[in-house]
């Protein structure tokens, strides 16, 4: 992957469709002061240098019923490669799992950020997929009460 340098637009273009990703070229281009041609090309660098690593429609998840979101820490019982790997591959088949993370200085191997209808569902989750995995020690879930900030942009360097 070759690696680019990026200027002020480049960075104006990566601000813009990360929250507008809906953005047509001609609107992006108008929004960073250029044509659509040379915005177009840029856009296509961006993408083709990883810069811009895909798209992605968010949907509503109360629209759907989905209103209960749980941190669920994970704990196992060996650290061996092969158990990692086996629990990595296992939970990232499940729907309900937002995000999987391998963590440090911490009492869990892994958090899980978990998203379901209900506490019903939780437990189903809980108990029928979740902790059917016997190399599991520990699990502790905490529940969100209210998302006070939820993006899904990354910082960029002004």
């Amino acid at each position: 992957m070759a690696e680019l340098q990026l200027d002020k637009i480049d960075l104006a273009i990566l601000q813009l469709l990360q929250r507008q990703g809906k953005l047509s070229n001609q609107e992006l281009a108008e929004q960073v002061g250029l044509s659509a041609s040379p915005c177009s090309r840029r856009v296509k660098q961006l993408e083709e240098t990883g810069y811009i690593a895909g798209y992605a429609t968010l949907l509503s998840p109360e629209h759907f019923n989905l209103s209960l979101t749980a941190y669920v820490h994970i704990r196992l019982e060996k650290h061996s490669k092969a158990i990692l790997e086996a629990f990595e591959e296992k939970v990232s088949h499940y729907d309900e799992v937002q995000e999987c993370s391998l963590l440090t200085g911490s009492d869990a191997d892994y958090q899980l950020k978990v998203l379901v209808a209900d506490m019903k569902q939780f437990k189903l989750f809980l108990l029928d997929k979740l902790t059917t995995n016997q190399h599991i020690s520990g699990v502790k879930s905490s529940f969100v009460l209210k998302h006070v900030k939820n993006q899904t942009s990354i910082p960029l360097p002004s």
